[in-house]
């Protein structure tokens, strides 16, 4: 299944996925949808960016 490094950064830096939903302005089961398939590489991007930025403001 795509994305599990996604999940295991979120997880590993202890950010909930609907935090990073939040932050991309999206509901929480859109990005679960969005999950489920590989996503374009400049969407990855993003989405790790988000999870550092999330990561970095909850030390």
């Amino acid at each position: 299944m795509g994305n599990q490094d996604i999940k295991r950064a979120a997880g590993g830096a202890g950010v909930r996925l609907w935090q990073v939903a939040d932050a991309l302005g999206i509901t929480d089961s859109a990005l679960s949808r969005k999950l489920r398939k590989k996503l374009p590489d400049d969407e990855r991007e993003e989405i790790l960016s988000i999870i550092k930025q999330l990561s970095r403001e909850a030390v």
